[in-house]
């Protein structure tokens, strides 16, 4: 499968390399070109080499993939790009993976030869090993090289990825939800060369949508992360500030600005466990800890948290207001305690409305 956007410098020899290829391995496959409205003779050069043209409109990388496998006939889709980077020698072998039991191979570059001027030095040193890396911290894929263009999957398991990406991060859409619905990922080192035509990628544009993508993917680091950090160091400071009665008056500002920070960390962190529910109920993802520690979760559980939590706000609260202490700076730790206390009584509501609870994780297990 090679989507194809004004790729007539290349396409027909790439066309001709994979019937080769597939040939010399004894393989019995289609060639499909997705043809992504291009303005040149792409699609009949295409066509005239052999392949099967398929039609789609929607520009995008991702757009050409998602209409080329709606189109896939074949037990395996290997994958490749129209403009001859990708020696494809090694067919054979990614489809010998995937008959092994691998669901998804990915080609390596790093691990084989990258010709030289083939990849510039930004994406070779900086662009690809730093988005690789992100995706292997937040995702914990493994893998050398999640961007490559060459790579194979088993055409059963392309439905439980729910694909849906239609740009650039269409390619790490595949590494992330593959990870996710823990298939095995094996990798072949391939050979990288210099591409036939112009280069249509937008070296910075299409970062962002890989950064945007892979964030967008991983609440607990968008969210859990930086609002863990802000609630615990507003609440250490409150703590500090409130037991410190000796500080001036002056004090009571930084206090402000301490409880501000607790309520607006904790805010976010509700946000992140609400992304992940959601996630695990309504779009199938698995999360063994989450599972299992709302197994034991109730609405009541969650109440009474937030009851206690409250009681104790409005008792330091009170306390502050006695005349052998009044001290502000006390009140407003017990006021953000009962301010907490109340977004974890809506917070509990909200989960108890999406469904986690033991019930609904059993009957999606049953499901």
């Amino acid at each position: 499968m090679i989507p194809c956007l004004n790729e007539a410098a290349g396409i027909a020899a790439v066309v001709a390399e994979a019937r080769g290829e597939l040939e010399r391995a004894g393989l019995a496959g289609e060639i499909i070109v997705v043809d992504n409205a291009s303005e040149d003779d792409s699609a009949a050069l295409a066509r005239e080499a052999g392949a099967t043209v398929v039609l789609e409109t929607r520009r995008g990388y991702g757009s050409a993939y998602l209409a080329g496998l709606a189109q896939a006939r074949g037990r395996f889709v290997v994958m490749t790009d129209a403009d001859g980077t990708y020696p494809l020698d090694r067919i054979g072998e990614f489809v010998e993976r995937l008959r092994n039991g691998a669901d998804f191979v990915l080609g390596s570059r790093f691990k084989g030869t990258i010709d030289p001027g083939a990849m510039p030095w930004p994406n070779r040193y900086l662009g690809n090993p730093l988005l690789t890396g992100m995706l292997n911290l937040l995702f914990r894929s493994g893998v050398s090289d999640a961007h490559c263009g060459l790579r194979a999957i088993r055409r059963d398991v392309v439905p439980t990825l729910q694909l849906s990406a239609t740009g650039m991060e269409f390619a790490s859409e595949m590494v992330i939800k593959a990870g996710k619905r823990r298939l095995r990922i094996d990798e072949v080192p391939i050979d990288y060369r210099i591409r036939v035509g112009e280069s249509k990628l937008s070296r910075f544009s299409d970062a962002w949508r890989h950064i945007r993508f892979m964030l967008v993917h991983s609440p607990a680091f968008l969210f859990v992360l930086p609002g863990g950090a802000a609630a615990l160091a507003g609440l250490a400071g409150l703590i500090v500030l409130g037991s410190m009665r000796h500080l001036a008056d002056k004090w009571t500002g930084v206090s402000v600005a301490f409880a501000m920070l607790t309520i607006l960390g904790l805010g976010v962190i509700q946000l992140g466990l609400f992304a992940r529910t959601y996630a695990v109920i309504y779009l199938g993802e698995h999360d063994e800890r989450l599972e299992r520690g709302w197994r034991r979760f109730r609405l009541e559980h969650g109440l009474a948290f937030s009851g206690l939590t409250f009681l104790l706000g409005a008792a330091i609260t009170l306390v502050s207001f006695f005349d052998g202490v009044k001290d502000p700076r006390l009140g407003i730790l017990g006021l953000t305690l009962c301010a907490v206390a109340f977004q974890g009584v809506f917070g509990s509501f909200f989960l108890s409305i999406l469904g986690l609870s033991e019930h609904a994780i059993l009957r999606r297990g049953r499901n």
